[in-house]
């Protein structure tokens, strides 16, 4: 509070005990500059909430965001290591901010999904036929693909961003210090600058997390797994008869996978594999598999343009917040397995929000911006819950067949709850929390249909109509 006592205080006192406070408080003012090292969706977010969360309050601010690729080139220079899916959920609430995704970054829209099995398969509809799933490249498409008159959607993200008043700095992040208590960003070509805040999105392939590892900022870089993501080229004509619209999710007992996807975009798919650290043993008893191969024309499995091994986000990062710093997107806290972009959007907007209108100290991120990372934090530890279910699925032929049974049936029935289907789907695509998914297995009709169908669809082993084999 403003002192009352002793001799009454000047105009220009007032303004200096304010401007006092709000130096000791860490605030944004007018001239605040903000660097963001990684110009991936995180980054590209959170300039552009901190513009327009800014204009609300007529705050005069400059961001620079540190991004040395241009994601328009096809291949290596311009990937991002992303398996490159937008659910629909997010697609709607991204409308509902501005950023509406134009056709050409759209590889294609997702209408429905399929998930194969080896004791059948079945065809699941989205359960909002009013939105797709998009279907994108990160960055400008791999190695042979065609030049598009757009980039990615990174790229669209951070030009978003710089029309949005952000500064793109074409520079590599090689270091990072403190300059008189603000941070401080060095860059390949030996230049340093400082900043009253600085966000970090910079991944958690990046080098420069390390230089972040410290005691200091009671930081600890996010626990990580290997995946596997590789491009296949089969053209339009074999993309449209072989795979469609349709996301292929593959359900099956191969130790140490969690979860595997086949991705139409354009003229190509793109293979997603994900689990306990995978190596060359598991994509190729994977890529071996009469489901998988089945996809492909004349069941065989055609040579990936490009793969990569990218690191994924599995466990939440140590403190992702101190005085003056914060970091988002997979290097702060990201969803298990799935929704990756939603979790960048989600930890962005979050950090945005609490720069503009709270403050910038440790305490602020601590109140405000640190909830919603917790969030997601209780929501991966449900995850977990619903991955060993999904595991113990498949393990047992038993319950595959049940659960398939099931699905077929809702699938069938038009107008009804499909309460498996919708179940599926969320754990698939990572279209809604999985505190959400796991509450609807808890209604009283979820349990009894699914006991009913693994007795009939352990006893009865014909074919359906619908989509479902008959089981092996």
């Amino acid at each position: 509070m403003i002192p009352t006592a002793g001799p009454r205080l000047s105009e220009k006192s007032v303004a200096s005990y304010f401007e006092k406070e709000e130096e000791e408080r860490l605030v944004l003012a007018d001239g605040s500059r903000i660097g963001v090292i990684g110009g991936g969706p995180a980054g590209s977010f959170f300039a552009y909430f901190l513009f327009k969360m800014a204009g609300t309050l007529g705050l005069d601010i400059s961001v620079d965001i540190y991004e040395p690729r241009y994601f328009a080139h096809r291949g290596p220079a311009g990937c991002n290591h992303c398996g490159g899916v937008v659910s629909e959920s997010l697609v709607q609430l991204l409308a509902a901010e501005g950023i509406n995704l134009p056709p050409t970054v759209v590889r294609r829209g997702i209408e429905s999904y399929v998930l194969h099995t080896d004791v059948g398969q079945v065809h699941i509809e989205t359960p909002l036929h009013e939105m797709r799933i998009a279907a994108v490249y990160r960055g400008n498409g791999p190695k042979q693909s065609e030049p598009v008159d757009i980039a990615g959607f990174d790229r669209h993200l951070l030009d978003l961003s710089a029309t949005a008043g952000a500064k793109v700095v074409r520079k590599l992040v090689t270091g990072f210090d403190w300059d008189h208590g603000k941070p401080q960003i060095r860059t390949a070509d030996g230049a340093t600058a400082s900043y009253d805040l600085v966000a970090v999105a910079a991944g958690v392939n990046s080098h420069i997390l390390e230089a972040l590892n410290s005691p200091a900022l009671d930081y600890r870089s996010p626990g990580t797994l290997r995946a596997f993501i590789s491009e296949f080229r089969l053209g339009q004509a074999t993309i449209d008869q072989c795979l469609g619209s349709a996301m292929h999710v593959f359900l099956l007992d191969i130790p140490r996978l969690e979860f595997a996807a086949l991705i139409p975009k354009g003229d190509f798919a793109t293979l997603c594999l994900l689990g306990e650290d995978v190596d060359e043993q598991l994509i190729e008893s994977f890529l071996a598999t009469p489901e998988v191969k089945a996809c492909f024309p004349d069941s065989v499995v055609p040579t990936p343009v490009c793969h990569c091994f990218p690191r994924i986000n599995v466990r939440a990062a140590e403190r992702p917040y101190a005085d003056r710093i914060v970091w988002i997107g997979d290097c702060g806290v990201n969803r298990l397995f799935k929704d990756g972009i939603g979790s960048a959007y989600r930890t962005a907007k979050a950090a945005a929000k609490t720069a503009i209108y709270h403050g910038i100290s440790k305490a602020d991120f601590e109140k405000t911006f640190w909830p919603e990372c917790r969030t997601l934090i209780l929501d991966n530890k449900i995850a977990k819950l619903i991955f060993g279910v999904t595991t113990l699925i498949q393990r047992l032929r038993f319950l595959r067949r049940g659960v398939l049974r099931m699905t077929a049936q809702e699938q069938r029935e038009v107008g009804k709850n499909r309460r498996m289907s919708s179940v599926l789907w969320d754990v698939f695509t990572g279209s809604a929390p999985y505190k959400e998914i796991l509450l609807r297995t808890f209604h009283p009709a979820f349990p009894l249909k699914l006991a009913w169908n693994l007795v009939a669809g352990n006893l009865v082993r014909t074919e359906h109509k619908g989509g479902m084999r008959s089981g092996r």
